[in-house]
Formats: C-alpha cells, structure tokens, sequence
C-alpha cells in the first residue's frame, strides 16, 4: 500500500525562491525533500498557492482562503493517511489586521475540517500534522505590505502549539528548524527546504509509525 501525504501551504510550499523569484525545482522544495526522506511506499502531493490564508478572504488577490479549497483538495486525492498543514504567514498581511492568536484559530478551523472528513483509509479522517509557520525576518519589499507582521510571527509557536494540543494533532514548530530569508524576511532559501522537508519526514514517520 502506498501511504499519500498532502501538503496544504502557500508560497513557501509551492517552492518560490526568494534568490531568482521563480520556483524552486523538484529536487528542491520542501515537499519532494519529504518524499525522498520517506523513501519508498510514500507518495506526497504539493497543493502549495502564493498567498493563501487559513481562512481569510483576500480583497485584493482573491481565491486564496485556504479553507474555500481544503474540502475539494481532501475530496480529490483521497484515500489521505496524513495532512501537512503550513498555513498563516499571509494572514500578517496588514489588510487583515489580526493577531497571532487569530492567525491560530484560522489554522485550527482547517485542522477542524480536516478531523471531520472522511477523505482518509476506510473513509476515517486523515492524521494531521499542524506546522507553526516560522518567524519572519527583516522585511525589505514587503516591509509595507506585512507592516507589523514580524513581532506578530514570534508568536506563533506558542499560540500553534497549544492549538494542537487542544485539537489533539501532531504538531511541529518550524521556528525550531528553519529561518526566513533576509532577501525578502519571508521566504525560505533552498538550504533552509532541505531542512524542513527532513524535520517533516521524521514527524510524519512518528505520526504514522
């Protein structure tokens, strides 16, 4: 039996690479990094879109609230054993004017979504894997854009951590593993995918063991 992850994110999962502003390449991003670490009888399927929120409409971008998309995504790749979820940086964005312990509860409403489907083996709910996004560093373009957003993001673990405890998901603090770029204080460099696709690949391995 092949055992199916998803990978539900935004633009640090799609790959984009804040060195040459394209995507990173298939040996690179985070998700194949899992794939390969997993080794054989895994497949992992990247459903990663620049600027998706947990829950938030976007009034500007449009079609990025995560929970609009998680449904149909479940209901597509099913039988699901796991779902990664790496969701909220977006959701600093100033337009939104929350707080980290909202960007929190907007995750938990996918960890929620995902707890009630039947998209897993013998139509259970798939395990879920929450990650706290990582802290944001020093922000150059979008310094306006996420204006407030990097003392925000500090908050994360904490506020992450505890949602999954009360959600009782697995649950992995990427603030522990990787860093933001300096180039642009979001994105992660290719170094730093290396890193989070192994971390995980030994969560998921505990999570499924």
């Amino acid at each position: 039996m092949i055992r199916r992850i998803l990978c539900y994110g935004d633009s640090n999962t799609w790959g984009y690479d804040p060195v040459t502003m394209d995507r990173f390449d298939e040996t690179t991003r985070w998700p194949r990094v899992l794939e390969r670490a997993l080794g054989q009888g895994w497949e992992v399927i990247e459903e990663g879109l620049g600027g998706r929120t947990t829950v938030w409409d976007d009034p500007i971008e449009g079609y990025k609230n995560g929970r609009d998309y998680l449904i149909p995504c479940l209901e597509s790749h099913r039988p699901l054993d796991a779902v990664v979820l790496l969701l909220g940086t977006n959701d600093l964005k100033q337009r939104f004017s929350l707080s980290a312990y909202d960007v929190a509860q907007g995750a938990g409403v996918l960890v929620r979504v995902v707890q009630g489907s039947q998209t897993g083996r013998q139509g259970r709910p798939p395990r879920v894997l929450l990650l706290a996004p990582p802290p944001l560093a020093p922000l150059a373009a979008y310094a306006e854009m996420f204006a407030g957003a990097a003392e925000k993001s500090r908050k994360f673990s904490a506020h992450f951590g505890l949602l999954a405890q009360e959600l009782g998901c697995a649950f992995l603090d990427t603030a522990q593993v990787v860093v933001s770029s300096p180039l642009d204080g979001i994105h992660l460099e290719k170094e730093e995918h290396r890193k989070l696709g192994r971390a995980v690949a030994e969560a998921v391995g505990n999570l499924l063991a």
